[in-house]
């Protein structure tokens, strides 16, 4: 078996979002923004073809999440600090004991713990692997995710075949 690997960065792969980072009970981030970047990287088994896989499958799945994600507000729903509770058309988010309303049309709430890097890159890797009979068709053996908030600086997420 011959293995290869495979690295996705294009410039459709990025989104805009809002977001703070929570550090404790009582210490938080300014809200503020971002323009994010993912790229992926494939560990794979290379066909007798010289082909790998239709790697465009993976390409409309990676700049369908990062839609979903772009101009929008992101919390995370899995806070230990943070409660968000629905109020007619916003979202009330209580942070140490403050409120902090958000219209329900600019949020996005994401099954995670916080919204950074490293766990925006779990997100998207969690997603890019849910389909464990398409990864094993295309005889990928490792992926890896990251996430950019800016030039050198991102988070990452590696599944690999067990």
């Amino acid at each position: 078996m011959r293995l290869a690997t495979l690295d996705i960065h294009k410039e459709e792969f990025s989104f805009s979002a809002g977001h703070f980072t929570i550090f404790s009970a009582t210490e938080r981030e300014q809200l503020h923004g971002h323009n994010y970047y993912v790229g992926v990287s494939f560990e794979f088994a290379i066909n007798h073809n010289g082909i790998s896989f239709d790697y465009r499958v993976y390409k409309r799945k990676i700049a369908a999440l990062c839609d979903k994600l772009d101009r929008y507000l992101l919390l995370p729903a899995k806070s230990p600090y943070l409660s968000i509770e629905e109020s007619g058309e916003y979202w009330i988010a209580e942070f140490n004991q403050k409120k902090l309303p958000f219209l329900k049309e600019d949020v996005v709430i994401l099954p995670i713990a916080n919204i950074t890097i490293e766990e925006l890159a779990m997100w998207f890797l969690e997603a890019l692997t849910e389909n464990t009979a398409q990864l094993a068709e295309h005889a990928i053996h490792k992926m890896t995710v990251r996430v950019y908030n800016g030039p050198g600086q991102s988070g990452g997420a590696t599944w690999s075949q067990s």
